[in-house]
């Protein structure tokens, strides 16, 4: 068999496609990041007409390109992550990111039942994937799925978030060690936990399994 690799990923993702759409998630499988995109800006976007656009801080949403394409569409953008901005407008940037009408964010994990599992700090990105913006899109590349809830957890605290914290610059001792410490920090990003089991209301959240490995 040619590109085993490629066809192993393949089949799992097609596989935990038919899980999510059990749970009610809408579901697109892209064979890379291009394909991706070409699936937010030629189906999702005119599909939904959005007049605002926000994001989480997402490094599969930046990686895979989605981000470059969607601000060259025209819709008003909210971007919390513009630099130069003061902490009082990103918080308020972040909050209207709660009302737009399309948002995007990755996730921590999927697990093999279909389920979303994220650790947040602010909870601006579990918040919105929960309830808020009128449709959500989910980014996940093939690295994010897991067999299990208490897998999905360990690959989070173990891995994720003190990459993330790495990523980010916080002073938390597991940008320090590579290993969670369960921290007071005030930095601590770990704070708000979501399981993600169906969408709601059915189709609301969208979800673009990447044949890929991105974000963290």
């Amino acid at each position: 068999m040619k590109r085993p690799i490629e066809n192993y990923h393949a089949l799992r993702l097609s596989a935990l496609a038919e899980k999510l759409t059990k749970n009610n998630f809408d579901v697109h499988l892209a064979e890379n990041s291009q394909a991706a995109v070409n699936i937010v800006i030629n189906k999702i976007v005119p599909a939904l007409a959005p007049q605002t656009i926000a994001w989480g801080g997402s490094m599969t949403f930046m990686d895979s390109g989605i981000a470059s394409a969607i601000t060259a569409l025209g819709p008003k953008i909210i971007n919390a992550k513009e630099e130069g901005i003061s902490k009082e407008e990103k918080i308020e940037r972040l909050r209207a990111a709660m009302t737009a009408d399309l948002y995007f964010t990755g996730t921590n994990a999927v697990t093999q039942a279909g389920q979303l599992v994220n650790l947040d700090m602010v909870g601006n990105r579990v918040g919105a994937l929960t309830f808020g913006p009128r449709e959500v899109v989910v980014l996940i590349g093939q690295n994010k799925l897991v067999p299990d809830l208490e897998t999905a957890m360990r690959r989070i605290k173990d891995y994720a978030a003190p990459a993330n914290a790495m990523r980010l610059d916080m002073k938390t001792p597991c940008a320090k060690t590579g290993v969670c410490m369960d921290c007071t920090s005030p930095q601590r990003i770990c704070n708000t936990w979501t399981i993600t089991e169906k969408a709601f209301p059915p189709k609301r959240i969208k979800v673009i399994l990447i044949c890929e490995d991105l974000g963290l």
